[in-house]
């Protein structure tokens, strides 16, 4: 499928806000108004650490669909659900890349055992990956910079539609509560190790 022009818009500002991460934070700071409450160097670092937590959060969302997908045991919304979804975390994965470069980590091993072996399963692990993802993007917030937190802002409010929708498909309310609780990085590590990642 070709992309829209207007997906070709917000992926290059997507790149190009993010960017500022790969140069000097202390400037982005001055082109933002404000002044840097740590060095450069260190401000910078953070972020990069944040986004490559999220990048490490998508690669295991591309994966975890892309096997769902190619195990062929999804029929219906959940096949569709897993399709559509499967095809944006592949789009995240490639904006966290373009954005930190050769910053960016390489992507990890996963077993998802029998997570993706039926139905009910499928259905249950994506909803806790999705639930994941939101937590994990508010929790590295206070890590970004204004620019680059803007960008996130795209993402975050798409992961939080898939988080809505395959809950409603297990029969969840899409939001018990009316804030998030925020994962920090330790926490979202456990959490990806438990549902899959490797090493």
């Amino acid at each position: 499928m070709h992309e829209s022009t207007q997906g070709k818009i917000q992926r290059a500002g997507f790149l190009r806000r993010a960017a500022l991460i790969a140069g000097s934070a202390a400037g982005a700071s001055l082109l933002l108004g404000e002044r840097p409450t740590e060095p450069a160097e260190a401000q910078g670092a953070a972020e990069k650490r944040a986004l490559n937590l999220a990048l490490l959060v998508e690669y295991t969302e591309a994966s975890f669909y892309a096997e769902a997908v190619r195990r062929k045991k999804l029929q219906g919304e959940l096949r569709a659900f897993a399709e559509q979804v499967s095809a944006q975390e592949d789009e995240h994965v490639k904006f966290l890349k373009g954005a930190l470069g050769s910053s960016a980590r390489s992507k990890p091993a996963f077993d998802f055992g029998d997570a993706t072996a039926s139905g009910d399963a499928f259905a249950n692990r994506a909803a806790e990956i999705e639930d994941l993802a939101v937590a994990a993007y508010a929790g590295q917030a206070a890590n970004l910079s204004k620019a680059t937190l803007e960008a996130a802002a795209t993402l975050i409010s798409v992961e939080a539609r898939h988080a809505a929708w395959i809950r409603s498909i297990v029969g969840r309310p899409p939001a018990n509560d009316p804030t998030d609780a925020p994962r920090s990085a330790d926490q979202v590590m456990s959490d990806l190790k438990r549902l899959g990642l490797k090493g």
